[in-house]
């Protein structure tokens, strides 16, 4: 099966791996791999209820796939067709005016709020602060807390 220089040096390798045997209870291990508990096959995800911390990370990636695919765009649309002339500033103006638009620009600053703080978040946990359970949690909680309460206070200037 193994002949030739290759052999040798799968002979080698096996010889190095015998030295450190895996320990009888170590889940990895051959002879306990078969008793593990199997995983269903169907999850019922609708059901599952997901950690604040979860749905935090959630969040923040879906605010920021919201800001790449439609608010950059939106934005530098709305920046070129503001300086293209005075009308096309007021035209902009009486679109923003609506409260449609209001509402779809006030989820835009939701988006990008929430991004930024759960960014900084994510930037704490890398420095391996706040990385046990309470208090991952309690910074999950500041997160939602501190986006709703700028976006409220964003929807007030706005409004």
């Amino acid at each position: 099966m193994h002949n030739g220089a290759g052999g040798a040096a799968w002979r080698a390798a096996a010889s190095w791996c015998a030295r450190f045997p895996v320990p009888a209870n170590c889940p990895h291990a051959l002879s306990t791999v078969a008793s593990v508990k199997q995983r269903p096959v169907y999850l019922d995800l609708p059901r599952i209820r997901l950690p604040l911390p979860g749905i935090v990370s959630i969040l923040h990636r879906v605010s920021g796939a919201l800001l790449f695919v439609a608010g950059i765009p939106l934005l530098l649309s709305g920046v070129a067709a503001s300086l293209a002339s005075p009308e096309a500033y007021a035209d902009l103006k009486a679109a923003f005016a609506h409260p449609v638009a209001k509402l779809a620009l006030l989820g835009f600053v939701w988006a990008y709020l929430h991004h930024f703080c759960a960014g900084i978040r994510y930037l704490l946990l890398d420095l391996h602060r706040g990385i046990d359970l309470e208090p991952a949690r309690r910074s999950s909680v500041v997160v939602l807390g501190v986006s709703v309460a700028l976006t409220l206070i964003a929807g007030v200037r706005l409004w």
